[in-house]
């Protein structure tokens, strides 16, 4: 949400990939009485409109909105801290930790965590480690329609690991269908397991729909084997999902930390002045214990600081593979104390690749001659892209028009989750495009930010 974006793809906690297509950001407009006071409106309406609990929903409207009257908003001047006081105060009665206010123009708030390291599709590594062990680093579950490359790439690689270990400990959530996806390589497809329902609140009722998610098929598996999942207290939403879903079904061992405790879905509403809000619209249930881990969290099957635990979670899924003299050697290298993965890593398994995609650049010349004319043509994309991206055709049609004829297209380099990232040129200004097509040749990911003059 922080790029100056037109069409933009995204992915918020539990809630599926959003794909949309926005305005370059405008200047911060002043943080005046009056911007607050529409902000505040603004949000209290969505609360009462889209929150999962509508009573709550209510509620936490009017607490900001007697904040406001009684002037506990007044001295602040910042654009950040006036952002960060509404979470807050939201948070305060409705003890939801997606329920988040964000201001869109300014720099990420000062206590949110690292960005996680390259990948291709949250995918941050895929290792063989001494003892046929599989070993894979998740950031997060990105849109099904790259996700689904990501997903298959590695489970290939892994699949013929005496045990696997997936590492949670830095995912920081994502689409629920995408999680689904990764959890069917686990399970017998003649045999779909029911893994999690989503309740959603009806915007401005009180009535709801549910979601259902089961296993599906995929073009590997990793069957009859150990499992063994590593969490800590910033693996939240969508990583919890993944891992309750496992847990609940018996088919990993969780080892680590308890994890984030949020559980409940949503989307992004946007109150003006370049101030948003996660507004929570729906909650997770699991089929089997009725419950979820909002609030609470997931808690591990054996518990142990997260800093260390993948010595625990190496030692566990050397124990749980078929027994050999070798692995009996190692076992005891294992229980000798803390270690990390590359101590234990005999070869990478995924590259992440450097050059272009070949034929991409011809996509992206078609997609952006058919969005200059206010459609997708007959261009293929994924069904979560057009859904999002349709209804803001017009807004594309008109910026493409205003720069003029495309003159050329530079592929610049591979971006963090694996995108290819391409400077156009235009007769009145240039603009990077970061775009992804996958393995089955649909647009799954594509947005574009303005260049500025100087640098174009």
């Amino acid at each position: 949400m922080r790029r100056h974006a037109i069409l933009v793809v995204a992915t918020a906690a539990l809630s599926a990939l959003a794909v949309g297509l926005a305005r370059s950001a405008p200047a911060p407009a002043p943080l005046t009485d009056d911007v607050k006071r529409a902000v505040v409106a603004s949000a209290s309406k969505a609360l009462a409109e889209g929150y999962i609990y509508p009573d709550r929903g209510v509620a936490a409207g009017q607490k900001i909105q007697q904040a406001l009257d009684a002037g506990a908003y007044a001295a602040i001047t910042d654009r950040a801290a006036f952002a960060a006081r509404l979470t807050a105060d939201l948070q305060s009665v409705t003890h939801d930790k997606h329920m988040h206010a964000l201001d869109s123009l300014g720099p990420p708030p000062a206590d949110m965590p690292p960005p996680p390291p390259p990948s291709f599709a949250g995918f941050i590594r895929v290792d063989r480690l001494k003892g046929n062990i599989g070993y894979i680093d998740l950031s997060g579950f990105i849109g099904p329609g790259m996700f689904k490359d990501g997903a298959d790439e590695a489970m290939k690689a892994v699949a013929g690991a005496d045990a696997l270990i997936i590492d949670l400990r830095r995912n920081y959530g994502g689409s629920p269908e995408s999680v689904s996806y990764l959890c069917s390589f686990l399970f017998d497809p003649a045999h779909p397991a029911h893994l999690n329902d989503l309740i959603w609140r009806n915007k401005g009722t009180e009535t709801y729909e549910t979601r259902t998610f089961f296993t599906g098929a995929t073009p590997t598996h990793y069957l009859g084997k150990p499992v063994i999942l590593i969490t800590s207290p910033r693996t939240f939403s969508g990583g919890e999902e993944f891992a309750n879903d496992l847990q609940v079904q018996k088919r990993a061992t969780l080892v680590g930390e308890t994890t984030g405790g949020g559980a409940n879905p949503g989307g992004m509403s946007q109150l003006g002045s370049g101030f948003l809000l996660f507004v929570p619209s729906g909650r997770a249930v699991n089929p089997v214990t009725k419950t979820s881990w909002e609030g609470v969290g997931v808690k591990p099957d054996r518990p142990t600081d997260a800093q260390h635990a993948f010595g625990v979670a190496m030692l566990a899924a050397l124990k749980a593979a078929p027994p050999s003299k070798a692995r009996a050697a190692l076992i005891k290298t294992a229980a000798a104390g803390p270690s990390e993965v590359d101590a234990w890593s005999e070869a990478s398994l995924v590259k992440r690749r450097t050059g272009p995609t070949p034929g991409h650049e011809e996509v992206l010349r078609r997609l952006i001659a058919t969005a200059a004319g206010g459609s997708l043509g007959d261009q293929p994309v994924t069904p979560d892209f057009a859904r999002a991206v349709q209804p803001q055709l017009a807004t594309t049609k008109a910026d493409l028009t205003a720069l003029g004829a495309l003159q050329s297209v530079t592929f610049e380099r591979v971006d963090e989750l694996g995108s290819d990232v391409y400077r156009t040129t235009f007769e009145h200004g240039a603009l990077d495009w970061i775009f992804y097509v996958t393995a089955e040749g649909k647009v799954a990911n594509a947005f574009y930010r303005k260049v500025p003059p100087a640098a174009s």
